[in-house]
């Protein structure tokens, strides 16, 4: 691989990660998530995980594998309710889950990405359980919960095309949270459908540059049932 030729495998893309590494996941309970970068990631047998996604999943769909094998320690998502296994290690205290409004989550990960410290929302504010252990700003005579940036040392996101360059194109609501999170972390790799040349995409469809792209890896056509047995 040269410096611009973004093309690699599946395993190059998953073998630098740590145990206990802070990774974003693409994806909204599933659509969107790259499945053949999930299953890699659990046959590395890495673990401790912080997790930040959208949600947990399924549990044999998205990243709710990695939740079923206990690779997860910490997951930062907006809900858990489509994965009963989460709900069971949150309750058991085997997950620590940390919950954030779906449209905050996504504008903290879009700080991350943009060198901001956080932003300021007064969704929850009449809650005293949201407030827990969070600072309050007021401007303006309004009062705003503090919300820090999010960021990861890796994400792993899906797209539709790149190109060799890394420049990612995505298909309708499978775009969801990716281009974001591409933005957010140290290292981003994407799992895309196909790969084509240096100049293979319209510029005007491309939503994610590559600037912001470490490698991209040609999916394996891998189902779900496949992701988890």
């Amino acid at each position: 691989m040269t410096l611009l030729n973004k093309r690699m495998t599946i395993e190059d893309a998953v073998s630098g990660l740590k145990d206990g590494a802070i990774v974003m996941f693409g994806g909204f309970g599933g659509v969107g998530s790259p499945p053949s970068l999930i299953r890699a990631v659990l046959e590395t047998g890495v673990k401790n995980l912080t997790v930040i996604c959208n949600d947990a999943g399924f549990p044999e769909i998205g990243i709710g594998p990695l939740i079923v094998n206990h690779r997860v320690k910490t997951l930062i998502a907006s809900h858990i309710g489509s994965n009963p296994v989460a709900g069971k290690q949150m309750t058991d205290g085997v997950l620590e889950v940390k919950f954030s409004p779906q449209g905050t989550l996504a504008e903290r990960i879009r700080a991350g990405g943009a060198g901001l410290g956080g932003i300021l929302t007064d969704i929850g504010i009449d809650n005293q359980m949201v407030l827990e252990d969070k600072k309050t700003v007021t401007l303006n005579g309004r009062t705003y919960i503090a919300e820090t940036a999010l960021t990861a040392e890796v994400a792993f996101i899906s797209g539709k095309t790149a190109d060799e360059w890394g420049n990612i194109t995505y298909d309708k609501t499978a775009r969801n949270m990716n281009p974001l999170m591409a933005m957010a972390a140290d290292k981003t790799y994407a799992e895309v459908e196909e790969i084509v040349p240096a100049g293979g995409l319209a510029e005007e469809e491309i939503v994610t540059p590559g600037i912001f792209v470490k490698g991209v890896a040609e999916t394996r056509g891998v189902t779900w049932k496949w992701v988890w047995e």
